[in-house]
């Protein structure tokens, strides 16, 4: 078991200044509340803590990462709360063993693997500070190397949350030499038969393998050592998992494997890299389509070298890897390498031109001088723009940022999302207007007889939510404008004793439909109902189909016509490619003749006339507008409320009253009032011809000097 003293030399060994207090702090406080704890294997709990500990600092990671875990397990299997964490350590240690706790309460079920990659990117997301994940990934590795005191049912299915979770996070964040032991172990339980045949296969060939580690590196250091190149070499053996991976896509046997060695290279210098790329060329042949320049093209994760398969003379596969004494430490050391630059040498600024690409995975500072500076800074910012939440079985939903309740309904089944009346977020009750946030454990409220609300789209942020929602609402607007459609129509068709039942399917009917292009009865129907088509278009082409004098419909017609309050004729107003419509003048702006107008189509009501100045036309249904016009009318009159504002002095009325006869406009009503401040403000209703002589008036009224103002109300 690793002591304490042993954690503790080895942070100071790379980090001399390192707080010491705080680990031995820490490690007083988890011995206390874990006191009595044993694990399965029978030890006390707190060697796991410890070994969590030893792992961060082969990590090379701060004292404020270490301190964290030997803690990560208090809130979670202790009495102890954060806030004393807080209170004790400091709110950094305190956030990275909550954030911990959050992550080890997702539960992974094996038939959530296909959810692998969107498990990963939450667990990046709620790891805001990257130590979390360290922290975390230091505590799966320990919790893998004593997986054997497990019930066999377990190991198979944490092995399995490892291999597809936590060993491809270790390889996100470049440390390589964990995610490799990751994968080993994992293999281990999940394919024990195939473990062992490949400890078996390797075994048989280790004298022999290493003697030809031994010839390989001998001719590299002869070669190397003629071109005056300095380079540490190094030999071993694939890994386990990446020799069973290759068994697995090429069908074969570890028999049939023959590239299971590789070799390591690492010089002083960018160019010694490509030079000695060259000279291994020089030597051996290289396999087709397996060198891969990872200098030029770092990963996204800070890894490069220079990678090439090789034939040796001896007929051997054998993988190269070349890269600087830099390179190597960030391969093996990940994203923790870059806050051990020695400040003043240069290396952080060169670092930051150098990777200037890793902006797209942290956010970091300039000066990457000591682990305070850099780690208290680094963010995961991968995915800003998505939130990652829980439905009660599990499941996780990937939403953007900003999402509802109504968009995670959706995202389930849209059934869910048309009958949603409420949704409980971490059992609580929230507004349907709620962000989810990452981590979000959400259950949905529905009722059977519940409805969508045009104002969900208003707050939606999921496109599929949206969509959903409009389809709903213009299903259900079909719906009632078939039913009053088809009322229209009947009670028309009855004026000439014709009966819709009958005519449905006649070819009269079906011909009267092509001739307006569209598809169907219901499609005319529905037309006719939004307002679009009116019944008396459809009679006149289905008249002369069925033999009826066009005088007799004309005149039922006309009854109809006679029943609306104002009859077209009277109105003044043309709609642009229709006739004979219900038209009303909207309440809310009168719009007067030669006025900048638009109509707005009311199912089975026609349609309503509004100035496009109206603040109801700018929040209206765009495909529910219809273009209109003025037409010329001397008989038709409108009625215009003014307000004016003026200095009070004696005479105003007198000279308003004027420019109303002057203009020829009959006032209807006026009510004048005076103000404290000795201001009049006079309120006409007065009948006007159109809106040129209603713009004549209020051009005359500004003109009076007393006036301070004229507005249409």
């Amino acid at each position: 078991m690793i002591r304490l003293n042993d954690i503790t030399s080895n942070i100071l060994s790379y980090h001399p200044i390192a707080d010491i207090g705080l680990i031995e702090k820490a490690y007083v406080y988890s011995a206390k509340v874990h006191k009595g704890q044993v694990r399965l294997s029978g030890e006390p709990y707190l060697t796991h803590p410890l070994e969590v500990a030893g792992i961060l600092t082969k990590m090379k990671m701060d004292e404020v990462s270490v301190a964290s875990g030997l803690l990560h397990d208090t809130v979670e299997d202790t009495l102890a709360e954060l806030t004393e964490i807080e209170h004790l350590f400091g709110k950094e240690v305190a956030g990275i063993v909550d954030g911990v706790t959050k992550i080890s309460k997702i539960h992974f079920l094996r038939k959530e693997i296909q959810q692998a990659e969107n498990i990963k990117k939450m667990i990046l997301a709620m790891a805001t500070d990257i130590r979390v994940l360290l922290v975390k990934l230091a505590d799966r590795l320990h919790n893998m190397q004593t997986l054997g005191f497990q019930p066999p049912e377990k190991q198979g299915a944490i092995a399995k949350e490892t291999l597809d979770i936590y060993a491809p996070l270790a390889g996100r964040m470049g440390i390589y030499w964990l995610k490799s032991t990751l994968e080993d172990l994992s293999l281990f339980y999940l394919e024990p038969k195939n473990y062992e045949d490949i400890r078996l296969g390797i075994a048989q060939r280790q004298e022999g393998q290493e003697k030809f580690i031994r010839e390989i590196k001998e001719i590299l250091s002869k070669k190397l050592s003629e071109s005056t190149i300095k380079a540490t070499i190094k030999g071993r053996n694939k890994h386990f998992y990446s020799i069973y991976q290759k068994m697995m896509e090429q069908d074969l046997n570890v028999d049939q494997v023959y590239d299971i060695l590789a070799f390591r290279i690492i010089v002083n210098s960018v160019k010694d890299c490509y030079e000695v790329l060259g000279l291994i060329h020089s030597m051996w042949k290289p396999v087709t389509g397996r060198f891969r320049d990872y200098i030029s093209l770092p990963k996204a994760n800070m890894y490069q070298s220079l990678h090439t398969t090789v034939i040796s003379s001896l007929g051997e596969r054998m993988e190269i890897q070349i890269r600087t004494w830099d390179m190597d430490r960030i391969s093996e050391e990940g994203i923790a390498a870059h806050w051990r630059y020695k400040e003043g040498d240069g290396s952080g600024k060169e670092m930051d031109r150098q990777y200037s690409w890793m902006r797209q995975l942290l956010e970091w500072q300039k000066s990457l001088t000591d682990p305070k500076e850099f780690l208290e800074t680094v963010k995961l910012d991968l995915f800003s723009s998505e939130v990652y939440v829980f439905t009660p079985k599990g499941e996780v939903k990937e939403l953007p940022r900003g999402a509802t309740p109504i968009d995670f309904a959706y995202s389930i089944h849209s059934e869910i999302g048309n009958r949603c009346i409420g949704a409980k977020v971490n059992e609580k009750i929230v507004r349907l207007t709620h962000q989810l946030k990452t981590g979000d454990i959400v259950q949905i409220l529905t009722s059977k007889n519940h409805k969508p609300s045009k104002d969900w789209l208003k707050f939606v942020k999921t496109s599929t939510a949206r969509t959903r929602i409009r389809q709903w609402i213009k299903k259900e607007e079909r719906k009632d404008s078939l039913t009053i459609g088809r009322d229209i129509l009947e009670k028309e068709l009855k004026k000439v004793n014709l009966n819709l039942s009958r005519l449905l399917g006649s070819e009269q009917l079906l011909d009267v439909v092509h001739r307006f292009s569209l598809k169907s009865v219901d499609d005319l129907l529905a037309n006719i109902g939004y307002g679009k088509i009116s019944a008396k278009q459809v009679l006149n082409r289905l008249v002369p189909h069925l033999g009826i004098k066009e005088d007799k419909a004309e005149g039922f017609v006309q009854k109809i016509v006679h029943k609306i309050k104002r009859k077209r004729e009277d109105t003044g107003i043309k709609i642009k490619g229709m006739s004979d419509m219900l038209i009303r003048f909207a309440k809310c702006c009168h719009p007067l003749a030669g006025e900048s107008v638009i109509g707005f189509i009311t199912r089975g009501r026609g349609v309503t006339i509004h100035s496009k100045k109206c603040r109801f036309i700018r929040d209206a249904d765009p495909d529910r507008l219809v273009g209109v016009e003025w037409e010329p009318s001397e008989d038709v009159s409108y009625l215009a409320r003014l307000k004016v504002t003026n200095i009070s002095k004696k005479g105003m009325l007198a000279n308003l009253s004027a420019i109303f006869t002057q203009c020829e406009a009959n006032i209807l009503d006026a009510n004048v009032q005076t103000t404290i401040d000795k201001k009049g403000i006079s309120t006409f209703t007065i009948e006007v011809s159109d809106y040129a002589q209603l713009r004549d008036i209020i051009l005359k009224i500004k003109k009076i000097k007393e006036v301070l103002k004229v507005e249409r109300v």
